[in-house]
């Protein structure tokens, strides 16, 4: 009898456990926040400020950083549907339109990604002391790239996301302050100074999503 209660106490509980597995869950759509990003190979450091549209396949991030020593600011506008990307500065009143056919990149825990754990950010001992979150691993064959990415468990609000690539190193970026809707639509519509009639030139086609994550992606060549 006591072995009949012991087995179905620990099948009760195996039960439990696979119940609570989490799941990928389903990020916002819509978020502004900042972010800090190293890459590669740990050579350019990057803190940014983004405005992130899912709906709409539109990103734009304000960055400033260092890069061997040299300090640079990027403001950059990626439209995806459009395949275009605005390179902007207001100091100068200059605005570069480039081709961009990259696939858009979701914020958000690939359907194909395997769970690893589930931790606390901080500590435990009492309320508002820790943050839940789950991580996550995988890879992007199409892309020959393995990640680990940590979101939390309620809200599904990215933490930090580490990429890594034969072809590049590693990246790893980490999200704060993140706020769930757009503050400003006008982020994604170029300024008055940009001219969005001009023909792009076709040279200078960025195709990857990951080089396009590179601040030399960008810059005149």
């Amino acid at each position: 009898m006591h072995l009949l209660i012991s087995l179905s106490v620990c099948l009760l509980l195996a039960v439990t456990a696979v119940a609570q597995k989490p799941h990928p869950c389903q990020s916002p759509p819509l978020m502004v926040g900042r972010a800090s990003v190293i890459y590669p190979k740990g050579e350019t450091y990057v803190s940014e400020r983004f405005t992130y549209d899912a709906l709409g396949k539109r990103i734009r991030v304000r960055m400033q950083g260092v890069e061997h020593n040299h300090s640079f600011y990027e403001d950059v506008l990626m439209l995806f549907r459009e395949s275009v990307v605005y390179q902007i500065s207001y100091r100068n009143k200059t605005c570069t339109k480039k081709p961009f056919k990259v696939p858009f990149q979701p914020i958000e825990i690939p359907q194909n990604a395997t769970f690893q754990a589930q931790i606390i950010l901080g500590s435990s001992s009492g309320p508002g002391l820790g943050l839940l979150v789950n991580n996550w691993m995988g890879e992007i064959p199409e892309q020959k790239v393995k990640f680990s990415t940590t979101f939390t468990e309620f809200g599904c609000i990215p933490v930090s996301t580490l990429y890594i690539s034969d072809k590049d190193g590693w990246l790893i970026s980490s999200f704060f302050d993140i706020l769930v809707g757009i503050e400003d639509p006008q982020d994604f519509i170029p300024p008055d100074f940009c001219d969005t009639t001009k023909p792009v030139d076709n040279e200078q086609v960025v195709t990857d999503f990951f080089e396009a994550l590179k601040k030399n992606s960008f810059s005149n060549n």
